[in-house]
């Protein structure tokens, strides 16, 4: 894997954005809980219906994440900027579409997204403590190679993404859900579930998770430190986490 060279997003995008509202042709949502972490270049995002029972396999299948880069253009100068997220890596099987909106303003911390292969509009918000430091780092494998597995962070927020190891079913139908492939595959539940988004504040040294794809996760406090020993490398002290990553961002101001 190379680290991609595309130009970093300009910086009104930085943070983490909590969505307050969707309105879609099924209605409008203010209850599902998402947060989408951007860098300069790479995103994570984790979404958690507030009605799935995650006690159960099938209300897991219910949630949405996904890691990778992201690109603003502006291909039609009478229409809004595009904002597209480039996915790598994804709690659900993948999308015949591209993941893209045109997004506008209304202030610093509000983004309006409609969308332009799906008919939908969202409203983003910055979350309070999220810019300054920005920090994306990929797991190193055995071999010294990056993994797909990200640590995201973006001022004091945190963001933990470990894909799943088995490779989708090879009967996967165009834009099937999680929970659709599960059920003609139950023995492969498990497997197709072993993939862990987990989300909180990363404060003083402390990391505590407020979301996560393993609700058994959630209100956990973990240390949490970083030292990075060379311009590629850092070594990650925390409990049960992966030691040794890659650098592909980091902006960490005095």
């Amino acid at each position: 894997m190379t680290t991609p060279t595309a130009a970093p997003i300009p910086e009104r995008y930085h943070g983490v954005w909590q969505r307050t509202l969707l309105e879609s042709p099924e209605g409008r949502d203010t209850t599902t809980w998402v947060r989408w972490l951007q860098t300069g270049l790479w995103h994570g995002d984790l979404r958690v219906p507030a009605e799935a029972d995650r006690s159960t396999p099938p209300g897991r299948a219910q949630q949405q994440g996904f890691a990778g880069t992201t690109a603003i253009t502006r291909p039609d100068p009478a229409l809004p900027e595009v904002c597209t997220w480039q996915r790598t890596i994804d709690f659900q099987p993948p999308r015949s579409t591209p993941d893209a909106g045109h997004m506008v303003f209304e202030t610093p911390d509000r983004v309006i997204e409609t969308g332009i292969h799906g008919t939908y509009l969202e409203v983003w918000e910055r979350l309070p403590g999220s810019i300054g430091q920005r920090i994306a780092l990929a797991r190193l494998g055995p071999n010294g190679e990056p993994t797909a597995e990200r640590l995201l962070v973006c001022g004091r927020y945190l963001m933990h993404l470990c894909p799943r190891d088995t490779p989708w079913p090879a009967d996967l139908a165009p834009d099937e859900t999680l929970a659709d492939l599960m059920q003609r595959h139950p023995h492969q539940a498990s497997a197709l579930l072993n993939f862990t988004i987990a989300f909180g504040t990363w404060i003083d040294g402390m990391w505590t998770v407020e979301r996560a794809t393993r609700p058994a996760l959630e209100g956990h406090a973990m240390t949490f430190t970083l030292e990075r020993i060379s311009n590629t490398v850092v070594n990650v002290m925390s409990n049960g986490m992966p030691p040794r990553w890659h650098v592909l961002e980091w902006h960490a101001p005095d």
